[in-house]
């Protein structure tokens, strides 16, 4: 039987009070099992974002449950969430997020440092994942040097490091080109295949969708098809 590596159960989400209450998601219910690569579409405003935002832990006020590998997170600790994140969830941005001081290889390591965790264990896996995302020879160079294609991977090989159970991408190639978003959906392909790594990418695009597996459609905070 196939692992669940994530669990939505009858979430809703609303934001403000009275005559400004939206509900943004209406009991949305969901599973995603391991090694699957989802594309959650739907138009602008219909709570994509949100949703991809609960899930990953980044906001905490909601009803309903959510699952990751099993453990709820509703209702966890900030300090415990925090240690299922860095464990078990990695985050690909629209905006890149590099620490624009931090050279290549130091901005993939980050998460790794920030986790105490020894960097010399992943010097290997680091090689692997600047060879698979084609920065090998900018690694030592800044964000500011390199193309916005080029710091996506940077997020991108940030992200895949520690080979987390799920990969949460916004967006991804929203401030992309056309070449560029085809090169970086064949690398999310690419490390979903080698490296078994669960996929959620949250798109406007039907094109990047359908690179994925399997296509979940949201409107107006509800599950569709």
């Amino acid at each position: 039987m196939e692992e669940t590596i994530l669990k939505v159960e009858n979430v809703s989400k609303t934001f403000g009070t009275g005559e400004a209450m939206n509900k943004v998601l209406d009991n949305v219910s969901l599973e995603i099992k391991k090694g699957e690569f989802a594309s959650l579409m739907g138009s602008s405003g219909s709570g994509k974002s949100t949703l991809l935002y609960l899930i990953g832990g980044l906001d905490t006020s909601y009803e309903g449950n959510i699952y990751i590998c099993g453990q709820k997170m509703t209702g966890m600790k900030e300090s415990q969430m925090s240690a299922l994140r860095l464990a078990k969830i990695g985050f690909i941005f629209q905006f890149y997020n590099l620490v624009q001081n931090l050279s290549v290889e130091d901005n993939i390591l980050l998460p790794i440092k920030m986790a105490k965790k020894n960097v010399p264990d992943y010097r290997k896996k680091l090689e692997e994942i600047l060879e698979i995302t084609g920065l090998t020879a900018k690694r030592k160079q800044k964000p500011s040097q390199l193309s916005g294609g080029q710091q996506q991977r940077v997020s991108i090989a940030r992200a895949v490091l520690s080979e987390p159970e799920l990969l949460l991408a916004d967006e991804p190639t929203g401030n992309l080109d056309s070449k560029t978003t085809v090169e970086i959906m064949e690398l999310f392909k690419r490390i979903n295949l080698e490296k078994k790594i669960t996929f959620l990418q949250v798109t406007h695009s039907q094109d990047t969708a359908e690179y994925g597996n399997r296509i979940i459609r949201l409107d107006s905070g509800r599950l569709v098809g």
